[in-house]
């Protein structure tokens, strides 16, 4: 239960509400543990003797004492909830604050339906332990110990027979536990395999109908669900066969206390009363022992989730800032690869770019043309550092970019990636997503730049019409011009346009190419494409990269701005 109990640092700011629960189940218990006394005495001293006002004064003081245990029971209830409410609210954050904090890498491994089930279904199994433990973990042991001793009290001779029964329940209990904790782990793999068909499924849905490959897609979850069921029903037959036990356990106890405490009575050594009263403290302590069981089994469960949790929050990011990390001060823009070695595995043997050497000055525009997978997407993802290098160092302005601080890093870099990405909110929402605090017109002169404003505002509502989920009412051009206005708006010192205009048409491409021509000035811009004619028209002189090699030479050209252009023959 090791990583059930480090989560508990999140139970911490709601200590107090911890804290009184189990107090008040406590007054619920003492209340529950007087009834079979008051109806022993009914019985041995009311009913026997005829004292009907016995009864009624009795009767009177359970229905109090009923009423005191319910109040307790309900504050509980009240208490605990409020805390496990805001352990989760802070345990979800927190693990959604380390998902936002981790590195590329990391999220490559971490998958997506793996992440999904982190933060809402695992959190939920931990969250509901806890909650059970302030509730029933605390009631059921407190009545187990309670009843036990209110046992031997009320009739000394049978205590034999709960202790002969418990240890046998106990046995079986800690059976279950050995063997449930790796089931329900097992479990929870499987819930992730399930989410991850599910949110390809939903994320690639136009995909799926153009190729109508629906009955696939069914085909495909049938089978992870099937999976998750069975998992799932493995563990069920398991306690489907101990809880039987259970209840056979105390059939047995409460047959032995009427065949035993039967001869007392006949023999005049014990009353009806305290044969009731035992019967009924028999049975809370096993039924509360079953209870621990049940509690347990949820704990185990608890367990395998707050396990995955622990792994995500103990991630370290592949990419960090050093402990003195610098500032950029008034960032001018020049970039240079200095003999850079780059492998997404990090030991250089399956290395995507290598030797890579080349320096971009501010007001220079660096073209990166090329077959797919050259590795130009790789080298300009090593600028904003979203990956470290393998070997030599980025510089940025002479600095090496591992000893920049990574906001203040990525602050002076605006990037319209491959993939664009869209978030609900409105489209000027999306826009200024990298300057929240952007003003109507800077907002309006990103968009006129990137060639959006017109048909933004051919919308009925503008600038303030709602994007669906990722941008579905909206046409891959269009979404591409927002994104490239997303990144303008920011005003950066290196610009980076990651085959952003490949889905306009070709009038379109070249507004937005006779634009980018003005804004590129003053700032080292990249632009990846698969095509000369994506790059804005400026003229080139050439130098061949093959898919693992650089050998460069910058030659002058008429525009203002230097050219470099890197083509990149398949190998």
């Amino acid at each position: 239960m090791k990583s059930t109990f480090q989560l508990l640092r999140f139970l911490k700011p709601y200590r107090f509400w911890a804290l009184i629960a189990p107090v008040l189940m406590m007054l619920e218990v003492a209340m529950d543990l007087m009834q079979p006394r008051m109806i022993a005495r009914i019985v041995d001293e009311g009913i026997a003797q005829l004292n009907l006002p016995l009864v009624y004064q009795t009767g009177g003081l359970m229905i109090g004492l009923a009423f005191i245990g319910a109040l307790g029971g309900m504050s509980n209830g009240f208490f605990a909830v409020r805390a496990v409410q805001g352990f989760a609210a802070d345990l979800r954050e927190s693990l959604f604050r380390k998902v936002q904090g981790l590195s590329f890498a990391n999220l490559e491994e971490l998958e997506i339906g793996q992440l999904v089930t982190r933060l809402t279904n695992d959190v939920t199994q931990v969250q509901q332990a806890i909650y059970m433990t302030l509730r029933m973990m605390i009631r059921a042991p407190l009545l187990l110990i309670g009843s036990l001793i209110m046992a031997i009290v009320t009739s000394p001779q049978l205590i034999f027979i709960p202790l002969i029964l418990m240890p046998l329940e106990l046995l079986v209990v800690l059976w279950f536990i050995n063997k449930a904790t790796p089931l329900y782990t097992r479990v929870q793999q499987k819930l992730d395999a399930l989410n991850s068909v599910v949110q390809e499924n939903l994320a690639g849905v136009r995909v799926v109908k153009a190729f109508v490959r629906g009955t696939h897609e069914e085909q495909r979850f049938g089978s992870a669900n099937d999976a998750l069921v069975n998992q799932t029903l493995v563990v069920a037959r398991l306690s489907a066969a101990t809880m039987p036990f259970m209840m056979l356990t105390m059939n047995l106890g409460v047959v032995a206390v009427l065949w035993f405490g039967g001869v007392q009575v006949t023999q005049g050594e014990m009353q009806l009363g305290q044969i009731i009263a035992f019967v009924n403290y028999l049975t809370t302590t096993l039924f509360s022992l079953m209870m621990v069981s049940m509690l347990v089994i949820m704990v185990a469960r608890a367990e395998a989730s707050a396990t995955r949790i622990q792994e995500v929050l103990l991630s370290e990011a592949t990419v960090q800032d050093r402990p003195d990390a610098r500032q950029l001060q008034a960032p001018q823009g020049r970039i240079a690869f200095e003999n850079v070695t780059f492998s997404y595995s990090g030991n250089g043997c399956d290395a995507v770019l290598k030797g890579v050497n080349f320096a971009a000055e501010p007001g220079q525009t660096v073209a990166l043309l090329g077959t797919t997978g050259a590795g130009k997407s790789s080298l300009v993802h090593l600028i904003p550092r979203f990956y470290d290098v393998t070997g030599g160092r980025v510089t940025f302005d002479g600095l090496d970019i591992r000893e920049l601080d990574q906001e203040s890093l990525r602050k002076s870099i605006g990037m319209a990636l491959q993939e664009t990405v869209l978030f609900s909110g409105t489209i000027r929402d999306n826009i200024r997503y990298g300057k929240p605090e952007a003003s109507d017109e800077e907002v309006w002169a990103a968009a006129q730049a990137a060639q959006a404003h017109d048909f933004i505002m051919s919308f009925p509502e503008g600038y303030d019409t709602e994007v669906g989920q990722r941008g579905v009412n909206l046409s891959g051009g269009q979404k591409q011009r927002i994104a490239i206005a997303r990144a303008l708006l920011v005003q950066p010192a290196v610009l980076i346009l990651d085959d952003s205009t490949s889905a306009v048409d070709v009038e379109t491409e070249t507004k937005i190419q006779d634009a980018l021509e003005n804004l590129m000035r003053g700032r080292t811009s990249f632009v990846i494409a698969q095509r000369i004619s994506t790059v804005p028209p400026i003229r080139f002189w050439y130098w061949m990269m093959d898919a693992l090699q650089l050998r460069a030479h910058i030659q002058n050209c008429w525009h203002p701005a230097q050219s470099i252009a890197i083509s990149t023959p398949r190998s």
